[in-house]
């Protein structure tokens, strides 16, 4: 059974101010040339936030157009400059905290705090590898995730990895069974049930009971709309049939547009809204997301799901228990250590439960 939880990091936020300054100072500090380049946004040797008048726009803006400026200026002075790893990596992060949280402004040489999210932003200076996670619409957590393989009858742990906040399920997922042999039946909701990780399982030779993502829906449509599964798609022709009957060509990137045949069709009020009339996308790992979706409905693996899928969440609470939600170090690789340790400790106690003895200098289960 394949799961994953989000784990809260051990530094706070930060938000693009005390960023661009913690990495303007980080950098000045450790590479005396940067110390050298004229700076007059801030204070870098002083503690602390820029004085400003944080509710003014102008005064933020023009903030924040300084040490943006400051930021470049350094970075400018250091193109040819010999610098060893801790340095070239100071200077690639002021370097990346420069840009993805800002936009150019109204003037020349002026920048502003971008009405964006950058993908896959840095979240603070001091654990860069830390990164935001949405758990809902309205809720996101900030730090890592940790990713567990759990035989099922037992509670066991078999393999974990810690990955940023962000990181996809599937892709991890895939990775923790590696170096399994072929036949396991592989449990996992539908966060690993994309198309590619569908794939990567079935070559390994894995049996899946993945729960099936489900189809997204048109909100202007009404409860008896069409959905990819009413269209039948041939592969090997790359053709695709309407629920009326109507057959188009799917192009080489996989769109199949019905375009003009949707005019006057006595279906179209249950299948698009679009004035151009229906596109289906078809993916590369369609025939496998159209099974999935079949065996789900069909309940085909529906008794081997609710009977192991839930120790997988018994195992990921006993990984959290006692306030081991929050992380205790920076950076991927230390706190992998402390996952892997704590793993280890609870597997050893579930062994212990389990009937585990010591016996004549040999380690038996009762």
């Amino acid at each position: 059974a394949l799961d994953s939880t989000l784990l809260d990091d051990a530094v706070a936020t930060q938000d693009t101010v005390t960023q661009l300054v913690s990495a303007i100072r980080r950098v000045r500090r450790l590479v005396p040339e940067a110390a050298a380049v004229g700076v007059s946004a801030h204070d870098y040797d002083a503690s602390g936030k820029p004085v400003c008048a944080w509710d003014d726009p102008d005064a933020k803006t023009a903030l924040v157009s300084g040490l943006v400026n400051d930021a470049h200026r350094i970075i400018d002075a250091l193109d040819g400059v010999a610098l060893d790893d801790t340095q070239a990596d100071a200077v690639g992060l002021l370097a990346l905290v420069a840009g993805q949280d800002v936009e150019p402004g109204d003037q020349d040489g002026t920048w502003r705090i971008a009405r964006r999210v950058a993908p896959d932003r840095v979240i603070s200076t001091v654990d860069p590898e830390s990164r935001h996670m949405h758990k809902s619409v309205s809720s996101y957590r900030d730090g890592y995730k940790a990713h567990v393989a759990v035989e099922p009858e037992t509670g066991l742990i078999t393999a974990t990895a810690l990955t940023p906040a962000n990181a996809g399920d599937g892709p991890t997922g895939v990775e923790l069974l590696a170096g399994e042999e072929p036949g396991l039946q592989v449990l996992a909701d539908s966060a690993y049930g994309s198309g590619s990780v569908r794939a990567a399982l079935a070559n390994a030779q894995h049996r899946q009971a993945i729960k099936a993502i489900p189809l997204r829906r048109n909100p202007r449509l009404g409860d008896d709309q069409f959905n990819r599964d009413d269209f039948t798609i041939d592969h090997a022709a790359r053709t695709a049939t309407c629920p009326n009957g109507t057959t188009v060509m799917i192009a080489a990137k996989g769109a199949a547009t019905f375009g003009a045949k949707c005019r006057g069709c006595p279906l179209r009020q249950r299948c698009t809204t679009a004035i151009d009339g229906r596109v289906l996308h078809i993916g590369e790992h369609d025939a496998e997301l159209v099974a999935a979706r079949k065996a789900w409905a069909n309940g085909d693996f529906t008794d081997d799901y609710r009977q192991h899928r839930p120790m997988v969440e018994r195992s990921i609470a006993w990984l959290v228990a006692r306030n081991n939600r929050r992380v205790r170090y920076r950076g991927i690789e230390r706190n992998q250590h402390g996952l892997a340790t704590r793993v280890a400790a609870i597997n050893l106690r579930r062994l212990v439960n389990l009937g585990l003895d010591h016996r004549d200098g040999t380690w038996i289960l009762a």
